[in-house]
């Protein structure tokens, strides 16, 4: 798939595989760090769920420096009708026992039903749209990651969000990958995890009149 961003272009199947699962083992999620909310695996299904209003987070243990691509399939468990979401560019605050840094990507979030990005831990940066036509149950290809702040959300090989931060996060320093429930009891599987690799993209209008 090649996804075209605002002045560069990038072809997923030329970005390099850094770590796949598909959650069909229990033993698959010795690789990831339960921080809160419950998380386990069942019928082939990463299942992670958390009744609060606040982040059911799970944290890869291996470290993603860089610009990173992750890949994977979810869906919400009915009657649970929201919040998938995902992060990269992560890490733990053990002092506070919360979320660090990270880029945070949801479906069907916000409160609103909105597809959207934000930036944690002061939040001061978001982009959210409520215009998909999100599918409680329904399973969902998505797509997101960062191209050094660049950061961009596909769902079933469709584009429908970036943004760039002009102070991004130091992703030599926070490297870790994640999902989160909010208030929600979403499954996940088929996970990929590439390292982005970009072409610029030159781009101008043709003549119309």
């Amino acid at each position: 798939m090649k996804i075209r961003l605002l002045h560069k272009q990038v072809d997923t199947e030329q970005c390099p595989l850094l770590y796949e699962t598909s959650f069909e083992q229990e033993q698959e999620l010795d690789n990831w760090r339960i921080c809160s909310g419950e998380w386990w695996i069942e019928n082939g299904w990463l299942h992670g769920r958390n009744p609060l209003n606040a982040p059911g987070v799970l944290l890869s243990k291996q470290d993603f420096p860089g610009n990173v691509l992750v890949e994977f399939e979810a869906r919400t468990v009915l009657p649970s009708t929201h919040d998938i979401n995902l992060m990269w560019n992560t890490s733990w605050d053990e002092e506070k026992n919360m979320r660090g840094a990270a880029y945070v990507a949801g479906l069907q979030g916000w409160w609103e039903g909105k597809i959207g990005l934000e930036k944690s831990p002061d939040y001061v940066l978001n982009a959210a749209t409520p215009l998909f036509d999100f599918e409680p149950g329904r399973s969902y290809r998505i797509q997101a990651g960062s191209i050094d702040g660049h950061c961009f959300v596909c769902v079933d090989g469709k584009l429908l969000l970036e943004l760039t931060d002009y102070d991004p996060i130091d992703s030599r320093l926070h490297t870790k990958v994640g999902f989160e429930a909010y208030a929600s009891f979403i499954q996940i599987r088929h996970v990929r995890i590439r390292s982005i690799e970009w072409q610029p993209l030159v781009r101008a209008y043709s003549a119309e009149f």
